[in-house]
């Protein structure tokens, strides 16, 4: 079967799930060490949220990442990370749609929610330590149903 021919969902599932996995934990990171903890704690404050939503959310982006990374847990992280991403549209709803504007959009948070329905529906994909760990397949692995 060549590339552009038939279809590969197991290869499709390890695409996205890195892809998600790496974008997590650079958005993470980015509240650790650009904006700092303290920072991020701030920002929620101003947003009305505690301080314990802060920390929620860079665990979330961080360890979720990695888990996703993996591909551990992969339908249930994916599936955790999709309130994060709400919380993210909607601080960013009264910016407008694109997320190039000023404070940025809801566009982007918007399409990761998408992207991270798709990976629940996926599961896990190729290369995945989840059923490794587990002995079991957490899903990917199997046909794609045909219409």
């Amino acid at each position: 079967m060549s590339l552009l021919s038939g279809s590969n969902p197991s290869q499709a599932a390890l695409l996205l799930r890195l892809t998600l996995g790496i974008a997590a934990i650079a958005h993470g990171l980015m509240k650790v060490f650009i904006f700092t903890v303290p920072g991020t704690v701030a920002f929620f404050g101003s947003l009305g949220y505690p301080p314990i939503v802060a920390y929620l959310t860079i665990a979330a982006e961080i360890g979720g990442g990695l888990l996703l990374i993996l591909g551990i847990a992969t339908r249930l992280v994916a599936l955790g990370q999709i309130p994060v991403l709400i919380g993210a549209a909607l601080v960013h709803a009264g910016n407008g749609w694109v997320f190039s504007a000023p404070n940025g959009g809801w566009e982007f948070p918007v399409f990761w929610i998408a992207a991270l329905g798709v990976q629940v529906l996926l599961g896990d994909g190729a290369a995945a330590l989840g059923p490794k760990l587990y002995g079991r397949a957490t899903g990917g692995s199997r046909s794609p149903v045909r219409a």
